[in-house]
């Protein structure tokens, strides 16, 4: 039941993104006369006014069709209220209106995250030491820390009981490499001030320990509204940070990230783990997947929602879009390439599974 939870979590963020192309061009009197959930044979069908509606086998992709391509359609070329004949700002708020559903559906998951389940955080305030490495460095060992030690503070900053704490002081370490930070540290019943120097490393400063929330993790619910939505806010702009930042080391460090990749296969078992492990967090996990999903579309990649925002961009400066002929072959070269990765993706992953392993021993 778990696998099937996690798939329903990718089939609701794939109806919520066709549903902000829906609604977009729908309100705005454009032309929609298909609308499907999933890829594949047709499950279930049913014939609107204008509109096709449609669940299919595959549930993990979905599409808005317009009549605008349709040669069976018996809507005249010139009609305004085709998508085509436009102006480009309103086909450019049908075009990202699937991103921006998932940005907002992401954040109102993190608002019930806090408010329905709870904010996990550390029992007590402080970064706990687990362990020295001093095989990495004696940097740690040197500056007088001890296994056990809670650093309370950091160059006067407080580190309370968010989880978020441990990377505020990877940050520190990592941003200071060479430069001498003051700790305020917690041993016991006593209190220490040391001065740690963090040595260079290939990806910023290090002083070779291992960091823990201090104490027990657990969930705090958020009943207050306004503080709901003002920690759903800050989580969303942690998320969409740390999004860029991975994307960011994809680019410029690919060689050693590219591994990092995930694809259908990978996220549906992550779901399905957090579905089985801790049922609450699949709130998270869906704003996560929610969006990432929308960073990728907005990409100016063909075949993506961005790709398409890019063509517009060229229509505008040019006074007049690029030929038919360039832009299906730009899209379909895309298409393609994503669709070659997809499907090297899944092969990879399942492979990886364990009880697919199994078979072949």
């Amino acid at each position: 039941m778990s696998v099937f939870a996690a798939i329903a979590v990718l089939a609701v963020l794939i109806l919520v993104h066709e549903l902000g192309h829906f609604i977009a061009a729908r309100s705005q009197g454009i032309h929609v006369n298909r609308f499907s959930l999933g890829f594949g044979p047709i499950l279930w069908k049913y014939q609107g006014k204008e509109t096709e509606y449609a669940v299919r086998a595959f549930p993990l992709g979905g599409f808005v069709g317009f009549p605008d391509d349709d040669p069976d359609s018996d809507i005249p070329p010139n009609d305004p209220n085709l998508l085509r004949n436009r102006p480009i700002l309103d086909r450019a708020i049908v075009i990202s209106a699937g991103v921006i559903a998932n940005l907002i559906f992401a954040y109102f998951l993190l608002v019930a995250q806090v408010n329905l389940v709870g904010i996990s955080q550390a029992s007590q305030p402080g970064v706990y030491i687990q362990q020295l490495a001093p095989e990495v460095s004696s940097v740690a060992s040197n500056a007088g820390i001890k296994p056990g030690d809670v650093i309370v503070a950091a160059n006067n900053k407080q580190f309370g009981t968010s989880l978020q704490e441990i990377e505020a002081l990877r940050e520190i370490i990592k941003t200071n490499a060479g430069n001498p930070i003051q700790l305020e540290i917690a041993r016991g019943n006593e209190r220490l001030s040391l001065s740690v120097t963090p040595e260079a490393k290939p990806n910023g400063g290090s002083i070779g320990v291992g960091l823990a929330p201090n104490g027990k993790v657990v969930r705090r619910r958020v009943n207050n509204p306004v503080e709901a939505l003002n920690l759903g806010a800050k989580e969303f702009q942690r998320i969409i940070v740390m999004t860029f930042q991975g994307f960011k080391q994809l680019i410029t460090n690919f060689g050693e990230t590219a591994s990092q990749v995930a694809g259908p296969v990978k996220i549906v078992e992550i779901g399905a783990s957090i579905a089985q492990n801790d049922t609450g967090s699949l709130f998270y996990f869906a704003a996560l997947i929610s969006i990432n999903l929308a960073i990728i579309n907005i990409l100016p990649l063909p075949a993506l929602d961005g790709g398409q925002l890019a063509f517009l961009m060229i229509e505008g400066l040019r006074g007049k879009p690029l030929p038919t002929r360039v832009q299906e072959s730009v899209m379909q070269t895309g298409l393609m390439l994503l669709l070659g990765l997809g499907i090297f993706l899944i092969v990879k992953e399942t492979s990886q599974l364990e009880w697919v392993q199994k078979l072949f021993q």
